[in-house]
């Protein structure tokens, strides 16, 4: 166990898969304010709770710590750019987000898959943060997916999904392993390409790429998907994964290279190159991108930054 390093806390408490909510109120005078949250929690159901922790370092802490009402939104998958607003901008935020009044002329987000209106409970000071109770005084909501937050990156079931979702032929799966400076990577016949494996049950895939990555000796923790192709033409889905992971027995057909060799490698396919280009380039931000496609066309979903 490690003693509880703000930094280093902050990352733990960062593995835990939340929701991703704007939670909203307004100033004395009327100006309307809000924030990108992730501590947002239901409490009970008689009476009608939940809880959300403005920090004390919000610019509009002091209206959320002496608030009578607000409001919670919950976001649904593609309302990144919602999130990123009330997380980082400077700017008016309602005025590049559309919003509707609640009961109480609280702001609601538009398109959000539920939102509550709240009269203040409760309120609890602790620490950085004080934790605010809300009495749900009327809701709405939405049978849609909504967006998720892990590891300081938003993620969408729908987008991770698909990612296995592929009824006809076979899927390749692999694991873009980083090693600190270094990338994991197989010999094949035709050049280099990721751990990767072969299976027609998408339901065992991800499990049967664990056990080929023990297999070639190397241990790693699969992450967020990284490219998703199919190959123009055919019925091979390809469905590559990041991974964090180290060698652990040496063997034959893995070989680590540098990241920044990887322009200079060949590898299997056109696709494969293209693909580690992007993931070398994107190591340097640690901001990786999602491509959907085929091995011709396709777009990457850009990642958006930390709350």
């Amino acid at each position: 166990m490690n003693a509880p390093d703000p930094r280093v806390l902050r990352d733990a408490f960062g593995a835990y898969m939340t929701g991703v909510t704007v939670v909203t109120a307004r100033r004395a005078d009327g100006v309307a304010v809000g924030f990108t949250a992730n501590s947002f929690t239901s409490v009970s159901l008689d009476p009608p709770l939940l809880l959300v922790c403005p920090g004390k370092f919000l610019s509009s802490y002091e209206t959320f710590a002496s608030c009578t009402h607000f409001a919670v939104s919950v976001l649904a998958e593609g309302q990144e750019d919602i999130a990123t607003v009330f997380a980082s901008s400077k700017a008016d935020r309602f005025a590049q987000v559309q919003c509707d009044d609640d009961v109480h002329g609280v702001p609601v987000v538009r398109g959000a898959i539920a939102q509550f209106s709240c009269t203040l409970h409760h309120r609890v000071e602790a620490g950085d943060h004080c934790v605010l109770f809300g009495k749900v005084e009327a809701f709405e909501h939405e049978s849609e997916a909504g967006l998720g937050y892990v590891s300081g990156r938003f993620f969408s079931l729908g987008t991770e999904r698909a990612a296995l979702d592929h009824v006809d032929g076979l899927t390749i799966a692999g694991a873009i392993v980083q090693d600190g400076e270094t990338v994991l990577l197989q010999r094949t016949e035709r050049g280099l390409a990721p751990l990767s494996c072969t299976h027609s049950d998408r339901g065992a895939l991800l499990g049967h790429l664990r056990d080929t990555l023990a297999a070639m000796g190397v241990s790693a923790t699969l992450g967020h998907a990284f490219s998703v192709f199919d190959e123009t033409g055919g019925r091979t889905h390809h469905s590559y994964f990041l991974a964090e992971g180290h060698q652990v027995q040496p063997h034959e057909d893995v070989l680590a290279v540098p990241i920044d060799d990887l322009l200079a490698q060949t590898f299997a396919s056109p696709a494969l190159k293209t693909m580690m280009l992007r993931f070398a380039n994107e190591a340097r931000s640690r901001n990786f991108g999602l491509y959907f496609g085929d091995t011709e066309r396709g777009a990457v979903h850009a990642p958006t930054d930390r709350m």
